[in-house]
C-alpha cells in the first residue's frame, strides 16, 4: 500500500463500504450481521483516531482554506463515536441494534463523500506527495497502536478533545 495520507484513507474508506454493503444484503445473517457492526466499529475507531490525531489538525495548520470542512469533520467524527458507543454496549437482539448501524452508515457515507469529493483534492493539491508520504508512513505506525474500540481510554480522550476543542 502507498503511504500517502490519501491513499491510506481511501483504502480504510474502501473497506467500510464493503462491509456496510455486505450487513445491507437481504441474505446476510443477523449473527454475520453482529461480526460485522464489530469490525467496523473497530476500523473506525482506528480510522478516526488517526484522522483526528495527524491528518486534521495538520490539514487545518497547512491549509487554512479547509478549516469549515476540518470542523465539520470533527463533528462527523462525534457522531459516529457516539452511535459506535452505544452500538458497542448493544447485541443484534436489541430492537435498535440494526435501525442505529442504519445511522451510522448514512453518517459515515456523508463523510466520505465530502472528504473524498470536497477535501481531499484541495489536500492533494496543497501539501504534494512528499508531505502526504510522510504523513501517511506516520498514520501507518499509528494505527499499530490506536485505540480499536470506542470504550479504549485513549478512544475516550479523543472523543472529549473533539468535543472540547
Amino acid at each position: 500500500m502507498s503511504t500517502d495520507a490519501i491513499t491510506v484513507l481511501k483504502a480504510d474508506h474502501k473497506e467500510v463500504a464493503r462491509l456496510f454493503a455486505e450487513f445491507e444484503k437481504k441474505a446476510t445473517t443477523p449473527a454475520r450481521k453482529e461480526q460485522i457492526v464489530r469490525k467496523v466499529i473497530e476500523l473506525l475507531t482506528v480510522h478516526t483516531y488517526i484522522e483526528n490525531e495527524i491528518l486534521y489538525p495538520e490539514a487545518r495548520e497547512r491549509v487554512p482554506d479547509l478549516e469549515q470542512h476540518i470542523l465539520e469533520s470533527y463533528e462527523e467524527h462525534h457522531v459516529v463515536d457516539l452511535l459506535a458507543t452505544e452500538l458497542d454496549a448493544m447485541t443484534r437482539e436489541d430492537e435498535r441494534f440494526e435501525a442505529k448501524f442504519t445511522v451510522l452508515i448514512e453518517n459515515v457515507r456523508h463523510h466520505v463523500k465530502e472528504e473524498e469529493g470536497e477535501w481531499f483534492p484541495k489536500l492533494r493539491d496543497a501539501l504534494g506527495r512528499s508531505q502526504l508520504s510522510e504523513m501517511g508512513a506516520r498514520m501507518l505506525e499509528l494505527k499499530k497502536t490506536s485505540p480499536t474500540g470506542p470504550s479504549q481510554p485513549s478512544a475516550l480522550k479523543k472523543a472529549i478533545d473533539a468535543v472540547v476543542s
